[in-house]
């Protein structure tokens, strides 16, 4: 008789300790580059309400994992929806399934992660304050991430709700909401967008010359104007983001012009790409998520979890 460990949503939090999950992302995003994982296109199931998406995935020495989020718009939200799901992770050698944890915080801080290790690998040293625009659960992870492991950069938080704003910005030590996401995307040398935009939110002509952009939200449309798509060094997780429509590709990256090519993250976190070649030099980040991602943080969750004896074991 096989046992699983089960973590519910606190228990999942706790376990993403940022310095791991940052570290096996990045592993992941390598693996990924140099095509060494396994991670089949996304399917999903539709209803007239909503879908149900699996996302299976395989990285060597992090371990076989597979993601299944239902989508469902939010009545009590207008305009936004819902993420629920969960993660299964299983042992890559024999298959047996060793835990199952809350995919909500797992998918929101692999997803700051694979952020912030853009912004540490194509930002300039010198970028000084940065922007987080949005006021949701990702832009407030984001921010939370942002304190874990630089809470004495200046971060300026920007979106339409400014109590949201002032909430989102409390979470980091050198926090402040902005008044306009203009005037945080102009005082900024690094701008995290983490919207559930469907039109862009930023726009070209806010940008000063050596600004790093890492955008992770706009599933429902463009979160970025095409003036800044166009004067950008382009980056993404892995080849779709460019070549497959969304959901699955990024709306930004869609029917780019002969000639454009979007370097994948890791190919720079692996030493394979040069990254940034100019300080004056606009990149650009665009994430869609990927299943290694998840493989990568649910490794981490498992491990610490065990180590500190937390969750429930179940027997199958």
């Amino acid at each position: 008789m096989s046992e699983i460990l089960f973590l519910d949503g606190a228990r999942t939090r706790a376990a993403l300790e940022p310095h791991r999950v940052l570290d096996a992302v990045a592993t992941a995003l390598v693996a990924v580059a140099r095509d060494q994982v396994s991670v089949p296109p996304r399917i999903a199931a539709h209803t007239p309400h909503g879908l149900l998406g699996a996302m299976p995935g395989h990285v060597p020495g992090l371990g076989l994992a597979a993601k299944l989020v239902s989508v469902f718009a939010d009545p009590a939200r207008p305009g936004r929806s819902s993420h629920r799901g969960l993660v299964a992770l299983f042992d890559e050698r024999d298959g047996r399934p060793l835990a199952l944890m809350d995919a909500e915080p797992l998918t929101e801080i692999r997803t700051a992660a694979t952020a912030t290790l853009s912004a540490r690998a194509l930002g300039r040293p010198d970028a000084g304050p940065v922007a987080v625009v949005g006021t949701g659960a990702q832009a407030r992870a984001q921010v939370a991430l942002l304190a874990a492991v630089d809470p004495g950069t200046p971060v300026l938080v920007a979106g339409r709700d400014p109590e949201r704003a002032g909430s989102a910005a409390a979470l980091h030590p050198s926090g402040r909401a902005a008044e306009s996401i203009e005037e945080a995307v102009r005082a900024a040398g690094t701008v995290f967008c983490c919207t559930g935009a469907v039109r862009p939110v930023i726009r070209r002509a806010w940008l000063a010359p050596g600004t790093h952009v890492s955008s992770v939200g706009g599933s429902h449309g463009p979160e970025l104007d095409t003036d800044t798509v166009r004067d950008a060094s382009l980056f993404a997780e892995w080849p779709g983001a460019a070549t497959t429509p969304p959901p699955s590709g990024a709306h930004e990256l869609q029917d780019l012009p002969d000639g454009r090519r979007v370097t994948l993250l890791g190919s720079v976190l692996g030493g394979d790409h040069p990254g940034r070649r100019r300080d004056e030099e606009i990149t650009l980040f665009k994430s869609t998520g990927h299943a290694a991602l998840d493989v990568a943080a649910a490794h981490v969750a498992d491990a610490v979890a065990r180590a500190h004896g937390w969750g429930t074991r179940v027997a199958l």
